[in-house]
């Protein structure tokens, strides 16, 4: 999740052990450690090239079900008085609106715009990921909740009413239920709607995972506004971490909770040695499975296909083995993957290895991999050369079972980094607390120049031909550039939609004039670079082995087999055109699959010039 940044430690979720009932009922059982004999993860997790939509920002194909003003009650700055407005699709990104213009600057009205994204406009939008050439989607969150970006749930089993066709409609049918008693739970037009996505979706070969969020919830769930109303005598009073009940006889309010990073917006769950306390447990649980079978007819093909599992690293280990005997007895073929980040933001980063021993998670978001891969290709100060890039990816790749390196999601960015262009734009910007204009009044915020589209270009291509299932965030394919959140956060860039310049400063400093469109060029190299993938089983199966690591020409040789079959990536990281020659056994023709060249083998070595900044990707014809 990581939406704020903030100085601190994270907040411990304290080990107590008070339970009560809900009304749900379930043998769940409590999990025990233990690496299984055999790591086995999804199949078809090490075939997919993996696509992130935030739904908010991804396309508005339903204006009926545009959020009022009264939705985002319970979002930060908790602001829903104020004048109020779905801002504009294609608005100017740092421009205020005129109902913005009070003074209070961009970053307060950020977070109040809601720009009305929903899934209709991911229905509408397949055929373009299926150009695209993606087959898995892993979308940010989707249940019920009043922020933009939904990591602050007010339930987990409904979709959010916006994202659907009929939010009034919805709301009745929710108030007609008690939240904790599955057997009342309705199907919403906005579930409804995304089970009819689901299907669509699977019939065109694309894979469904979705954000849970099981460490925290937002100020609107269910039961936490029950323990807010009614403090003791709450039945979910043990669902949370009280710290201090209020106290009636005073006009103050006493009332504290452990929330996650300290945001009083983000109550966290309480567990205790058996995982998640007695209660939560089960509504969760029923959560999951609604998802995953959503006819409960043990058939989980209506389902989603797996589950992200957010700040995972804030979770016990016995909630989460329990959760994953929960998923595989509902869907042996489901893929979690967790987000295992930081273990001291902003310099030290988690070996993901614990939760990756066959009895918690499949893979983790491979930012150890995005953080080496930033460092060899765009930073300058923080620059590491080719030979040590090797040795860092050997590294990681070491720490982990040889199945789990295949099931990784290898992102560059996300909803949580700046995006990839404006990485290039900011070298040794990429992590830490300088990495957005508010936090660097020096950070560039403008648009991606030819010649860092064609870095861009190059660290997809090993993105693509790497080890691991790579991960598009989306926008990245169509030229989106931004900083870290909020700015990595805008609406979906569409070739349809004709967009306003973007020439406004958050901060009120002069910056280029840039055209915001469509950058077919680019859009036509990811898709390249999709079927090449998805065509070459070498590339999704095969083994990894160095070829040459050259540290004074920048240049980075490897190669992926499988099957008797060989492809081999050409990485020229320097600025200057080079030379190489590389032994090969044998004779014929290896032809470049980006460019169709071919390079003849002759005496055994193959002679090629690369131009700078590009790559080859060679296959024996």
């Amino acid at each position: 999740m990581r939406f704020f940044t903030k100085k601190g430690k994270k907040l411990a979720i304290l080990g107590c052990i008070f339970c009560i009932g809900s009304g749900c009922s379930g043998n769940l059982g409590h999990g025990k450690p233990g690496r299984p004999e055999v790591y086995k993860v999804p199949q078809w997790a090490k075939q997919v090239v993996w696509y992130q939509i935030f739904p908010e920002r991804f396309r508005n194909g339903d204006p009926n079900n545009d959020p009022k003003v009264e939705d985002i009650q319970g979002s930060w700055p908790h602001d829903a008085s104020s004048e109020w407005h779905l801002s504009p699709w294609t608005s100017d990104w740092y421009a205020p609106q005129p109902w913005e213009q009070d003074g209070r600057g961009f970053y307060y009205h950020v977070q109040r715009r809601r720009y009305g994204g929903d899934l209709q406009g991911v229905l509408d939008k397949l055929d373009y990921l299926t150009d695209l050439g993606i087959n898995a989607i892993y979308f940010n969150p989707l249940f019920e909740s009043p922020s933009l970006h939904k990591y602050d749930a007010a339930s987990y089993h409904h979709i959010d009413d916006n994202f659907g066709p009929n939010p009034e409609k919805d709301k009745k049918l929710v108030a007609q239920e008690i939240p904790y008693d599955p057997n009342t739970w309705r199907w919403t037009t906005a579930d409804s709607l995304f089970l009819r996505l689901i299907k669509e979706c699977h019939s065109r070969g694309i894979r469904i995972i979705i954000d849970g969020v099981w460490n925290h919830v937002g100020l609107n769930f269910w039961a936490f506004k029950d323990l807010v109303q009614n403090q003791r005598a709450s039945r979910f009073r043990n669902w949370f971490i009280v710290k201090k009940w209020d106290d009636s006889k005073t006009p103050e309010n006493e009332f504290e909770y452990a929330c996650w990073f300290g945001f009083k917006e983000l109550p966290e769950i309480r567990e205790d040695e058996n995982g998640f306390v007695d209660g939560i447990r089960e509504y969760i649980y029923h959560s999951v499975k609604r998802w995953m079978d959503p006819n409960n007819d043990g058939d989980p093909s209506d389902g989603i296909d797996g589950w992200r599992l957010d700040v995972a690293e804030q979770v016990g280990f016995v909630a989460w083995r329990n959760f994953r005997e929960w998923v595989r007895a509902i869907n042996p073929q489901a893929y979690l993957v967790g987000e295992i980040w930081w273990e001291k933001w902003p310099r030290k980063m988690f070996n993901a290895a614990p939760w990756l021993q066959g009895d918690v998670f499949d893979g983790v978001m491979n930012y150890r991999f995005a953080w080496r891969t930033t460092q060899f290709f765009i930073d300058r100060k923080n620059k590491i050369l080719a030979t040590e890039f090797d040795s860092l990816l050997a590294k990681i790749r070491s720490d982990y079972p040889p199945q789990a390196n295949y099931v990784l999601q290898n992102l560059i960015d996300s909803h949580d980094t700046a995006r990839l262009g404006s990485m290039i734009v900011n070298p040794d910007q990429i992590y830490g607390s300088n990495n957005r204009p508010q936090d660097n009044p020096d950070y560039d915020v403008r648009k991606p120049n030819a010649e860092e589209i064609q870095i861009q270009k190059l660290i997809v291509t090993f993105q693509m031909t790497y080890l691991g299932a790579p991960m598009i965030y989306y926008g990245d394919e169509a030229g989106m550039w931004g900083a870290k959140d909020p700015d990595n956060r805008k609406p979906m860039l569409w070739p349809d939609l004709k967009y306003e310049d973007e020439v406004s400063h958050p901060l009120g400093k002069k910056r280029p004039r840039d055209k915001n469109q469509f950058d077919y060029n680019l859009f036509n190299y990811y898709r390249k670079l999709i079927r090449i993938r998805r065509d070459n089983l070498p590339l999704m199966l095969g083994t990894f082995n160095t070829l040459l690591t050259d540290d004074r020409k920048d240049l980075y040789v490897f190669e992926r087999a499988y099957g008797g079959k060989r492809i081999i990536v050409v990485l020229n990281n320097s600025s200057n055109s080079q030379e190489l020659v590389l032994s090969l056994a044998g004779s014929g023709l290896w032809v470049d699959l980006l460019t169709g060249e071919k390079h003849p083998v002759r005496n055994g070595k193959i002679y090629l010039q690369i131009n700078r900044k590009t790559a080859m990707v060679l296959k024996r014809k």
